[in-house]
C-alpha cells in the first residue's frame, strides 16, 4: 500500500515520487516520477528524478518547503535464517 505523505524536502529519500505537473501526457498517473537521488547543493535540497546520464527532471526547494509525495512501504527484510547446525556423527577411532 502506498502512502500520499507531506514531508519537508530535506526528509525526501530516493524511491519516493515527486509530482511533476501534467507535462504533454494529461494521464494523471504519468505525471508522478521517482526520484532517483537526493542531494544537497548551496543550501538548496536537489530531487532528481531519471538517470543523469539520460533524460531527467531535477527539482529545487528550500530544506524546509513541504512537498507531498509518495512514498512506498520499506520491503520487509526476511528474518535472518539459523544458521545449519554442524552434528557430528561420533565414529570415534581408538
Amino acid at each position: 500500500m502506498t502512502s500520499k505523505i507531506t514531508v519537508v524536502a530535506s526528509e525526501v529519500r530516493v524511491n519516493d515520487h515527486i509530482y511533476s505537473g501534467t507535462g504533454t501526457n494529461a494521464h494523471p498517473t504519468f505525471a508522478w516520477e521517482t526520484i532517483t537521488e537526493v542531494r544537497s547543493e548551496d543550501g538548496l535540497i536537489l530531487l532528481i528524478t531519471g538517470n543523469l546520464k539520460g533524460p531527467h527532471g531535477e527539482f529545487w526547494f528550500e530544506p524546509d518547503e513541504q512537498l507531498v509525495v509518495i512514498r512506498y512501504p520499506e520491503p520487509a527484510t526476511p528474518a535472518a535464517a539459523p544458521a545449519p547446525t554442524k552434528h557430528g556423527h561420533g565414529h570415534g577411532h581408538s
